[in-house]
């Protein structure tokens, strides 16, 4: 049995997200000023603990090549997810209510919480040291093959990004595909009424499912993020805990 254990909520971003330096869209409004600060004693809430039910699915059936529209999800080689960041229901203990999405950075796991005392988990990459954030949102908005906008402050420090920028809708961006760094689905997140700059969206590569190298945005595997677009509805609450070490129950 394993176990997953809440965490200290600390509804904030951190010192350099606050900053506007989130990759996943442009954007000059700081990002501090719509998620704020949780006070110093924000406190522990109990430990949802899990248990693995089963997979969803067979690898192929899960990860295998999708065409959605126009575009083709390439499938996904089995060598690039590790088996603990498949697809895969839980049964869930925790608090929240069904359609809440728990994101656990540490452990690597999304967490959309269901009905009868289960959530389906999923594998996620996460922001790298100095783009971790945690805190609380709602999807404002969700996306087909989603249009990229990096920010000034990214295609500052990437000049070789600019190359591969066109003039969009919105402005200076990558036109949604199957290259675009947000993959097939994106979930707009924002707080009280502002956009966080934060998304849960896909990822054209699998193999950093697992890790902590993105800008700040929660990425997925396509097939996870289009499994989690078609069940997750605007509105729905999303947490991501804070990094303190957890303490695991018996």
């Amino acid at each position: 049995m394993s176990h997953v254990n809440r965490r200290t909520l600390i509804a904030g971003a951190s010192s350099a997200a606050a900053f506007g330096l989130a990759g996943c869209v442009g954007g000059q409004q700081q990002i501090a000023a719509a998620v704020p600060a949780a006070p110093s004693s924000a406190s522990t809430s109990g430990s949802p603990a899990t248990t693995v039910i089963g997979a969803a699915g067979d690898f192929g059936q899960m990860y295998g090549p999708v065409q959605d529209g126009k575009f083709l999800v390439a499938a996904v080689p089995q060598s690039d997810l590790n088996p603990a960041f498949r697809r895969t229901r839980v049964a869930y203990a925790g608090p929240e209510k069904p359609g809440t999405i728990v994101v656990d950075p540490q452990a690597h796991y999304l967490y959309h919480v269901q009905e009868g005392g289960q959530a389906m988990r999923y594998g996620v990459g996460v922001g790298r040291e100095g783009f971790a954030w945690s805190g609380e949102a709602e999807i404002h908005n969700k996306q087909e093959w989603p249009d990229w906008y990096p920010p000034k402050e990214m295609l500052e420090r990437r000049p070789d990004l600019v190359k591969q920028m066109s003039q969009l809708q919105s402005g200076l961006g990558m036109p949604g595909g199957p290259d675009n760094p947000l993959g097939a689905r994106a979930h707009y997140l924002w707080h009280d009424g502002a956009d966080t700059y934060f998304r849960i969206h896909g990822t054209n590569e699998p193999a950093t499912i697992g890790s902590s190298v993105s800008s700040g945005c929660i990425r997925m595997v396509n097939q996870d993020v289009m499994d989690l677009y078609q069940t997750a509805a605007v509105g729905s609450k999303v947490i991501v805990l804070g990094n303190a070490q957890p303490t695991h129950s018996s």
